[in-house]
């Protein structure tokens, strides 16, 4: 067997990392342009196709990380990068695209998306705090987001948003060449974050912290990044609907669907590491949230930059405390 050398391995890495990069950004662009088409020609809202097939598209990288994680015995990964992907997506994600365009929307439009939030995000703290999350309560957990969706659906009725059409996405003119575009996007958006993963787990776990922490910052990163080129790309095209549905619902995807899953196909046990701090700012983040955008209804530059800050010092603060 042909041993690599730590500089071979790191630009290995790398290049991993980069390819994986520009497939997430290009996988952004054509699931936006699709999932818009497909909202024109069947009267879907933006909101409802970014708090569904978007969602769920960019949350597969979490849901086959977390499974493959438990399965091999890693639960710290599998639960770490649910909790650090939903504060990366309201900080981090968020925080970008307001950084570029300013997100505002009418809390009634919003109020049933953020509720559920809350709701996944309550249940997740009682799984958590009771000693995990057996096959009854994953059931659960995803019946109950699968009603959801249904309900969604039967009473979406939010009229679609304006968009500006980009010169660079592919022309779209049928509903197969949507279906073909948005398949291809999110099949690039998997690859795209499950190449960035694999680089950085590596590097992140040489450096000797618990696979919790890795599963929180690095992995919770890398998979969150479908969810930021996506609303990157949304925000170009000034389509709201798209970057709120799409962030408030791969939130709820990721506890109801991706936790729910996942205890199905094996009991999810909790690591103590999580039980802390962690924990808690999760639910903070998701609750703060949601009473910004109820009161306030706006995100604009300002807010942007202090997001992003905070998930800084969030990062930064699993690694520099003992």
């Amino acid at each position: 067997m042909i041993e690599l050398s730590t500089y071979e391995l790191f630009v290995l890495a790398a290049g991993a990392m980069a390819f994986g990069i520009y497939l997430l950004i290009k996988g952004g662009d054509w699931t936006v342009d699709a999932a818009v088409f497909v909202a024109e020609r069947t009267g879907l809202s933006p909101l409802f196709i970014g708090a569904t097939i978007i969602s769920f598209g960019t949350s597969v990288p979490e849901l086959f990380t977390s499974v493959t994680a438990n399965l091999q015995g890693y639960p710290g990964i599998a639960l770490g990068n649910v909790l650090g992907s939903n504060v990366a997506n309201i900080l981090l994600v968020l925080g970008a695209t307001a950084f570029v365009f300013q997100v505002t929307a009418r809390p009634k439009d919003l109020i049933k998306d953020l509720c559920m939030m809350l709701l996944a995000t309550g249940i997740m703290a009682f799984g958590m705090l009771t000693g995990g999350f057996n096959q009854i309560l994953g059931l659960v957990m995803f019946a109950i987001l699968a009603s959801f969706v249904f309900y969604q659906y039967k009473t979406d009725s939010i009229p679609l948003e304006e968009d500006d059409d980009d010169d660079d996405t592919p022309s779209i003119t049928t509903m197969k060449g949507a279906i073909v575009i948005l398949l291809a996007g999110l099949a690039a958006l998997g690859v795209g974050s499950e190449l960035l993963v694999k680089g950085a787990v590596q590097t992140g776990s040489a450096i000797g912290v618990p696979e919790a922490i890795i599963g929180l910052t690095v992995v919770a990163f890398g998979t969150s990044l479908p969810e930021l080129s996506t609303c990157i790309a949304a925000a170009r095209k000034q389509s709201v609907g798209l970057i709120l549905g799409n962030i408030i619902g791969s939130n709820t995807f990721n506890i109801l669907s991706i936790i729910g899953l996942t205890a199905v196909i094996a009991p999810l046990d909790v690591d103590p590491v999580l039980l802390g701090a962690d924990l808690w700012i999760t639910v903070g983040v998701a609750v703060l949230f949601t009473l910004w955008m109820l009161t306030v209804g706006r995100l604009n530059r300002t807010a942007g930059i202090i997001m992003m800050a905070a998930y800084v010092i969030f990062v930064a603060a699993q690694y520099l405390t003992p």
